[in-house]
């Protein structure tokens, strides 16, 4: 490349990375995957509405294969991503049903594309029919995993059981699919028959030799404690190296990556980290490249009426053929009606992962231009339409009434309890937070204090699932809730732990004190709204002597205010030095403001 060339190049990329960002904030605005608007970006500048002048100046001719290049290494990150954050797990106990809607969301639209292709072949002039039926019927069987599974997170929805299936119907779709395609594109590739015949033992190998040795990568990053360049840098060279022989095995490289993904060690630290850097690099710089050029190459412009027909049976066929093979295999196994119209939406749901297998397809001819740019609107279509399909089926009301009711069933509530719920403050719980609760619970014949993290949700990895960084933080902090609750636990007091993501952290705690019904709400934050009384503590050293409550409280909160100074006194061995100070230690908005703090040598209250 020329000095010019280059200056090109960064100016292209600085432009893709800038329209990128800027679509992807709008259809999170729209409540849509930032891809969604990424991949619109380069629709609209490509020759759909403008022909040749807007990407003519973007990207001339001579740095599109500069940037077909970076794209492709953009590619094989996003399915190494893919195949990393597949999780066998998931299935776990719900193996019926998940391949049941698996195979049922595969083989009923794959039937459908592949009879609708046969038609589509003497439209676009298709000379080899059948790989071209083949393929186009595993592209309408595709189901984009990481997306479905970004819209339950993002909904609340993935702990709730329809969302536990719908994770393990992807995740089975997604290896049966993967599976499937991986033939018809040897198939059509027109690779030689001897180097096919070596991708069996390829897979083998990789499963056999690679993953034992892979597996050694926990332990090294385990030693180091953190992921090492060096680490990092044996990762994407086996990935690189597994999609080079992906390629000469004539399969395609996407393949490889995502099998290397597949056998990577599922230690959760290790992985976490890996996807967190691999964001930085191909979220976005590279994959941003990927979608625009691929939105470049849809030209919708050329469409007449008899193109429009065929989008519509293209639609249909995908859509109907999901949705009623979905449906179907979750009713045989007995899924109530509602749930499995919930599986057969989220199953619908293609996003990037269709247009990268289209990608593919044009790449080996198997579409041709027209053909293309129809189905990815079909992939957008289909994605886009989930959102409102799921808030129609299952909205918000109904996942936080099932939420509410998943945790009454956790905790076991007992009636005749006396329960505090204590709110732990972000940061983390504290002994002596704890503690306090502690004696206000066990100052009854039956006491039982609740510890409840909320999380503020964070969006994470923009292209994955997600779940991988919040398992790794639900599991750090109820292993810190266990750590506190366990010395308090006692025949006379239950200490149950609760954890859970939340967008609002305060409407969730207003919703767990309506669920679990607590006589006292112990919190440093916010107190929720309702009639519960509720304790806010401004200040907790680790051994305080006072209760402080606001002057402005009422007579019940000050005959609340002096019995926890009497309970805490008897709890501490019946000493008197814990008296109570009504004073100004609180604000307007809250049931009753408690300081915690020492009294100074006037007597007066001061903060330790």
């Amino acid at each position: 490349m020329t000095a010019h060339q280059v200056g090109q190049l960064l100016l292209a990329l600085a432009g893709i990375i800038l329209l990128a960002r800027a679509f992807g904030w709008l259809a999170r605005k729209c409540g849509q995957p930032p891809v969604i608007g990424e991949i619109l970006a380069g629709i609209l500048i490509g020759p759909t509405l403008f022909g040749s002048a807007v990407t003519g100046h973007l990207l001339p001719d001579g740095i599109r294969p500069a940037l077909s290049g970076l794209a492709s290494v953009g590619l094989v990150l996003f399915m190494f991503i893919v195949g990393y954050e597949l999780d066998t797990g998931l299935v776990r106990g719900r193996v019926r049903v998940a391949v049941s809607v698996s195979i049922g969301s595969i083989v009923l639209p794959f039937g459908l594309g592949f009879a609708l292709a046969l038609w589509l072949a003497g439209r676009h002039g298709v000379t080899d029919t059948i790989p071209f039926a083949l393929f186009v019927g595993a592209a309408m069987s595709v189901t984009a995993f990481p997306v479905l599974a970004r819209i339950l997170t993002d909904r609340g929805m993935h702990r709730l059981e329809v969302g536990g299936l719908a994770l393990a119907s992807a995740a089975v779709d997604d290896v049966l699919a993967w599976t499937l395609l991986a033939g018809i594109v040897t198939l059509g590739g027109g690779g030689a028959g001897w180097q096919i015949l070596l991708s069996v033992p390829y897979v083998l190998v990789m499963f056999l030799v690679v993953r034992p040795l892979l597996a050694k990568l926990a332990a090294a990053r385990a030693r180091a404690g953190r992921l090492t360049p060096d680490i990092l840098g044996v990762i994407l060279a086996g990935l690189l190296l597994s999609c080079f022989a992906t390629e000469w095995l004539g399969v395609h490289a996407i393949f490889g990556a995502f099998l290397f993904g597949a056998v990577m060690p599922r230690d959760e630290v290790l992985r976490h980290e890996i996807l967190e850097r691999l964001e930085q690099v191909s979220v976005l710089l590279l994959l941003p490249a990927f979608f625009v050029l691929s939105g470049m190459k849809v030209d919708l412009s050329t469409v007449n009426l008899s193109g429009f027909a065929e989008l519509v049976l293209i639609l249909a066929v995908a859509i109907a053929g999901k949705f009623a093979g979905a449906y179907l295999g979750a009713r045989l196994q007995q899924v109530p009606a509602r749930e499995a119209g919930v599986l057969a939406t989220l199953m619908n749901t293609r996003g990037l992962t269709e247009i990268v297998i289209l990608t593919v397809g044009l790449q080996l001819g198997l579409l041709d231009g027209e053909l293309f740019s129809l189905m990815v609107v079909m992939a957008l279509v289909t994605t886009v339409m989930a959102g409102p399909l799921l808030s129609a089926l299952y909205p918000r009301s109904r996942v936080a009434a099932e939420t509410t009711a998943a945790d009454q069933a956790g905790l076991a509530l007992a009636p005749g309890t006396y329960r505090v719920l204590l709110a732990v403050p972000e940061a983390g719980p504290t002994p002596a937070l704890a503690q306090l609760g502690a004696d206000l619970a066990g100052g009854h014949a039956r006491g039982e204090l609740v510890l409840s993290a909320l999380l503020p949700y964070r969006s994470g990895l923009e292209v994955g699932t997600g779940l991988s960084g919040e398992l790794l933080e639900m599991t750090r902090v109820m292993g810190e809730l266990e750590a506190v609750a366990a010395p308090l636990r006692s025949e006379a007091l239950a200490v149950p732990v609760l954890a859970r993501f939340a967008e609002d952290p305060a409407a969730e705690l207003a919703r767990q004190v309506a669920a679990t019904g607590p006589d006292l709400v112990l919190t440093t934050g916010q107190v929720p709204g309702g009639s519960r009384l509720a304790v806010r503590v401004h200040d907790l050293p680790g051994h305080w002597d006072t209760v402080v409550v606001d002057d402005r409280a009422g007579p019940a909160a000050r005959a609340l205010g002096a019995a926890i100074a009497a309970q805490v006194t008897a709890r501490s061995g019946g000493s008197s030095g814990h008296p109570l100070v009504i004073g100004p230690a609180g604000r307007q908005d809250v049931h009753l403001s408690v300081h915690l703090g020492g009294t100074n040598s006037t007597g007066e209250t001061g903060e330790s």
